[in-house]
């Protein structure tokens, strides 16, 4: 991307948990694709300087937004349209992550979860991400123009072996999220399909294993418990170039697809894991990367 790039000029985006990491960098992505942005999070607290950026700007609205309160998705949605009259683009990044549910690992055996843990993650990650749908796709359906991007994990994956399937790594203990997840992803599938006539994408992407905001201290947490460090991670902005690919067309351009970040990435010429690796820890995850078995960067 660069200072001149133009392909998301005159497109209004919807970006929730715009506040931080891949939230963030979609924001300032699309931003400097020439898109107007509504950028959302439940709480800006410690992102005075970010939010005051974009209210700087001329072309964001920063808004509070719970995606879990009829009452603030209405407003966000009445606010988006008083101030840029439409929406071309949802990206629903706003998640309830499973460090969140369980501090300060995220590790938890599924029967050791109670029916409110689930509760709470699908009021999120599922029934939340429904409802800002809901709102923020009537624009496009009236329009005929649109596209909607959902982040999931590759945790939901299966491969086939042996006539059978099975998951791609169900060792990492991360009972609802994992679900909500899933079912999020199915429900893309299907809502892809059933927007297709009204020229409005539905996909998915799966981000590499980024360095959010939560990142250091849970690394710090597992550290403590005797667990490795796992992957060095990537930067949160290795989600751009794809985004506002998809950002940039309807359901005639690409609909209906889950698609690999990296994968992506590393197809289309912009580069792969050790590309975007985060080299910018503190020291003393740096330290645990040195000394872990797979070497100071491991990406695999």
């Amino acid at each position: 991307m660069t200072a001149n790039d133009s392909r998301l000029a005159g497109r209004v985006a919807v970006v929730t948990g715009g506040a931080r990491g891949m939230g963030r960098a979609f924001v300032n992505g699309f931003l400097a694709a020439g898109a107007s942005v509504v950028a959302t999070d439940r709480s800006w607290a410690g992102e005075d300087a970010f939010r005051a950026e974009l209210e700087g700007s001329g072309r964001a609205l920063v808004l509070d937004m719970d995606v879990t309160d009829d009452a603030q998705i209405d407003r966000a949605y009445q606010g988006a349209i008083e101030k840029f009259g439409t929406v071309h683009v949802l990206v629903n990044n706003a998640a309830l992550l499973q460090m969140f549910l369980f501090p300060p690992t995220g590790r938890v055996t599924t029967l050791e979860t109670s029916h409110d843990d689930w509760r709470k993650s699908f009021e999120v990650n599922v029934f939340g991400v429904l409802e800002v749908t809901r709102r923020f796709v009537k624009p496009m359906i009236e329009q005929r123009a649109g596209s909607i991007i959902n982040m999931v994990s590759s945790g939901v994956l299966a491969y086939s072996r042996g006539g059978g399937y099975h998951a791609l790594r169900p060792n990492s203990r991360e009972m609802p999220y994992m679900s909500s997840k899933a079912a999020l992803a199915t429900m893309s599938f299907y809502l892809a399909d059933e927007l297709s006539s009204d020229n409005v994408a539905v996909n998915t992407i799966i981000p590499g294993h980024t360095r959010g905001s939560w990142f250091d201290d849970t690394v710090r947490a597992r550290l403590a418990t005797g667990t490795g460090p796992g992957r060095r991670p990537v930067r949160p902005e290795h989600v751009v170039p794809l985004a506002v690919r998809l950002a940039s067309q309807n359901a005639d351009g690409s609909t209906g697809t889950m698609y690999d970040v990296m994968e992506w990435n590393k197809e289309h010429g912009f580069g792969a894991y050790e590309d975007w690796a985060d080299m910018t820890l503190p020291e003393d995850l740096e330290k645990a990367f040195a000394a872990s078995a797979a070497g100071p960067l491991r990406f695999t």
